[in-house]
């Protein structure tokens, strides 16, 4: 009797300290959802200004073991927003169970003392209604999120699978899963997932039924925070296979890409260096292989200082563009514009003097691989004393040396230009003699400007520069005659003179009598 009496003693005083516990984190974890809020619309506003939206949250119901509440992301006041009226909001329906042991995480037996789960959708409202259209009337995600007692979150995002028709129209999706790890101060994440398959049937301009069908999609990366407060990390994306068709005919293949991009900051922590690496394995137009291709590009010394000027001060012009009003009634000066922010903010990166490395950039065929690589040390322009008074001296302000390099293997052009003649139409045999033309006119014609050599059956070029000195396959030069081999005008050459007034011819003479 008195072990029973024990017995029931410890499991009332374990589920008080249970429900207590529990009580006790959803108080805590109400306590810094504003702070939670505030730090997504700093991250927000910081990263993606241009958004226009920022984050709050409402209608919270604080329970014993679960509590309730809704994430609204609705426009900044005062502020047009592209995607989202005056008024109109994308709501997230939250459901929290609290720790120390949150039930959702049970049910999964995950017993990992943490301070919260939430289970996150998305509500049907009239901005949302598309999207569940496509999803037969449920959210198109479903987000598992655990949240520790250090303030680190660790999120399993479930994409779920789609089917829609209407018409022509068509829609189809796997799904696909993703886990998103990030910490308390958001400067830190990590998002690795892959999704099966997607289709989209549509209708062109033309009135030609179009699909788009990918396979295997895969992504892994990270991201973590510098101390001059800008992202580098790692980022891989793999895709097995995109095909487009157009009235039922497959017109392009594309198989076997890879995306990998690294950044990290120099051992002294002032600078970034970022690579690169992009591969097609096949390239396939209306059956016909044009081959593969490669590139792998190299960006070393970017001033960490200076990149933080220049993504704030590009991201607010490019900012105030987006909300003039004149602008948006005319989308060609906007380009223009926008251009214009870019490359008149781009002498900011130069503090560094980075270093553009490509090695290479190629197009490979069962003929042969045509390969272009450059070597470009920039410098700092701020550093430069005096006004230009050459173009030579114009260019070294922002140029140390250029090296560059191009082979085009002549079988191998041929090859891909014989596939190119039989898309538009050509025969087999037609095809190869019409390319065989145009690569030995593409051979003579740069022989003949002496932009390229042909040696070996390989069409090449080499270029490097220092100096003002230019060497076009191996023969120096100044710039400016380099440039004038092209018909260019130079800084600093003298104006054309005008041409003269046509003297009248002498009026005839009268013969004699």
């Amino acid at each position: 009797m008195k072990k029973s009496v024990v017995a029931v003693g410890v499991i009332v005083a374990l589920g008080a300290i249970w429900t207590g516990a529990s009580w006790f984190t959803g108080k805590q974890l109400e306590g810094r959802l504003a702070e939670m809020v505030a730090q997504a619309n700093s991250e927000i506003k910081r990263s993606a200004p241009e958004a226009g939206v920022e984050l709050s949250y409402q209608n919270y119901q604080r329970g014993v073991f679960t509590s309730h509440m809704e994430l609204v992301v609705k426009p900044v006041a005062g502020t047009e927003n592209p995607w989202l009226k005056p008024g109109q909001s994308v709501v997230l329906d939250e459901v929290v169970s609290h720790g120390p042991f949150p039930l959702a995480q049970l049910k999964k037996f995950n017993l990992i003392p943490s301070m919260a789960s939430v289970k996150t959708v998305l509500v049907n409202n009239d901005v949302t209604k598309p999207l569940f259209d496509i999803a037969k009337n449920t959210s198109p995600f479903e987000v598992q999120t655990r949240i520790s007692y250090a303030g680190d979150t660790s999120s399993d995002i479930a994409l779920k699978p789609l089917n829609y028709e209407n018409g022509n129209e068509k829609v189809a999706f796997s799904g696909g899963n993703f886990t998103l790890d990030a910490d308390r101060d958001g400067k830190t994440y990590s998002l690795s997932g892959e999704a099966q398959s997607g289709l989209v049937d549509a209708v062109n301009e033309f009135d030609q039924k179009v699909q788009l069908t990918f396979n295997n999609l895969k992504a892994d990366g990270n991201s973590r925070m510098t101390s001059f407060d800008e992202r580098i990390g790692d980022q891989k994306i793999s895709l097995e296979k995109v095909a487009i068709a157009v009235e039922g005919k497959e017109m392009a293949v594309l198989e076997g890409m890879d995306l990998d991009g690294k950044s990290d900051v120099s051992k002294d922590g002032k600078s970034i260096n970022t690579q690169l690496d992009y591969t097609l394995k096949s390239l396939k137009v209306q059956n016909q292989d044009l081959g593969t291709g490669k590139l792998s590009l190299k960006i070393g010394n970017i001033d960490g200082a200076a990149w933080h000027q220049f993504s704030q001060k590009y991201s607010q012009e490019s900012q105030a563009l987006l909300t003039d009003a004149a602008l948006k009634q005319n989308p060609e000066v906007y380009q223009q514009q926008a251009m214009a922010v870019l490359f008149n903010n781009l002498p900011i990166l130069l503090k560094g003097e980075p270093v553009i490395t490509v090695a290479p950039l190629s197009w490979k065929n069962s003929k042969g691989e045509t390969s272009f690589n450059l070597s470009l040390f920039l410098k700092d322009p701020a550093t430069a004393t005096g006004e230009a008074q050459t173009l030579a001296q114009e260019v070294d302000r922002s140029v140390k040396s250029l090296d560059s390099k191009l082979a085009i293997p002549v079988d191998m052009a041929t090859e891909f230009m014989t596939q190119i003649a039989k898309l538009e139409g050509y025969g087999e045999e037609d095809a190869g003699k019409l390319a065989s033309q145009q690569v030995k006119g593409l051979a003579a014609m740069g022989q003949m400007f002496r932009i390229t050599t042909l040696e070996n059956n390989t069409i090449g070029a080499s270029l490097q520069y220092a100096n003002g000195q230019v060497t076009l396959n191996g023969q120096k030069m100044p710039l400016e005659e380099f440039v004038g081999m092209f018909g260019m005008p130079t800084l600093g050459a003298p104006e054309p003179a005008e041409p003269a007034a046509p003297v009248a011819p002498p009026a005839p003479v009268a013969p004699q009598q």
